[in-house]
């Protein structure tokens, strides 16, 4: 079969996108043989489609990360599924405008106190769970007159997110994970296999923390410690799926770094479609 390399960056972004809704079994999560009763995959692919011009204007002509993850949410938030991106859009767009980790990094480096401010107007368009202990609380108007008076950039956003959050610390630690995920799809082989895998290894590594901020902390190291079992073979792959779909435990955050790890790989010649 002939390699197909990937036109753009913004191409490369909806496959990873796509790509990891598709593949299945991932446990507790949105794929092409389950919903969720508000999100379903559809949900999911109209997202993929409909940020493909922000992806476009990021890759042609650049522009500020804080409004490009803005105008990713306003386009993405015209269908009744929710939010289905967010995180992912967190990582892809410094991404695309970086080109590859090395360049997200220097992005990163380069946020600003407006970058901030447009950051929390997306925040404030989703419904994304947030932490009690935030003092930062996007809902709140004094939030942004915080940022601007402490001189918070992104990246200190970021920064301040990241004990509780592991999509912000992928932005502290260098896009560790993301990184370890693009690693472990070619160590894999290529297709969906390869990126239900690579999808266990980091669920079996690393407590999830949207699971852990929607259910607790116990239950993010309890669903850790069952994706080790199925590892291990002493778990079935698709009872704990269907375990984990029963008590809406949904790794979110372990999916928006398998995008961006997907979108990595990609930019490397892993190929999908083999």
């Amino acid at each position: 079969m002939k390699e197909r390399t990937l036109a753009n960056r913004a191409e490369q972004a909806q496959m990873a996108m796509m790509l990891e809704v598709c593949a299945y079994p991932k446990p507790g999560n949105v794929d092409r043989c389950h919903d969720y009763s508000d999100t379903r995959l559809e949900h999911f692919l109209a997202s993929t489609i409909l940020v493909r011009p922000v992806f476009e204007t990021a890759e042609r002509t650049g522009g500020r990360v804080g409004s490009l993850i803005r105008e990713a949410v306003m386009l993405t938030n015209s269908h009744a599924g929710g939010n289905t991106h967010f995180g992912a859009f967190i990582l892809l767009i410094p991404l695309i405008l970086g080109g590859d980790i090395e360049g997200a990094r220097r992005v990163v480096a380069g946020t600003d106190v407006q970058d901030a401010i447009d950051f929390y107007a997306a925040f404030g368009l989703t419904q994304v769970r947030v932490a009690k202990s935030d003092d930062l609380d996007v809902n709140d108007p004094e939030s942004i007159a915080a940022i601007r008076e402490r001189g918070m950039t992104l990246a200190d956003i970021m920064a301040y997110s990241a004990p509780r959050d592991m999509v912000a610390r992928e932005w502290t630690n260098g896009f560790a994970l993301t990184r370890r995920c693009a690693d472990l799809l070619h160590a894999h082989g290529h297709g969906r296999e390869a990126i239900v895998r690579t999808f266990l290894d980091l669920l079996a590594s690393v407590p999830d923390t949207f699971i852990a901020k929607k259910h607790g902390a116990e239950a993010a190291e309890r669903t850790m410690r069952c994706a080790d079992e199925v590892l291990r073979g002493g778990r079935d792959l698709c009872a704990f799926d269907a375990e984990c779909i029963r008590g809406g435990i949904n790794p979110g955050s372990i999916a928006d770094i398998t995008i961006a790890g997907i979108y990595v790989a990609l930019g490397e010649g892993w190929q999908w479609d083999c």
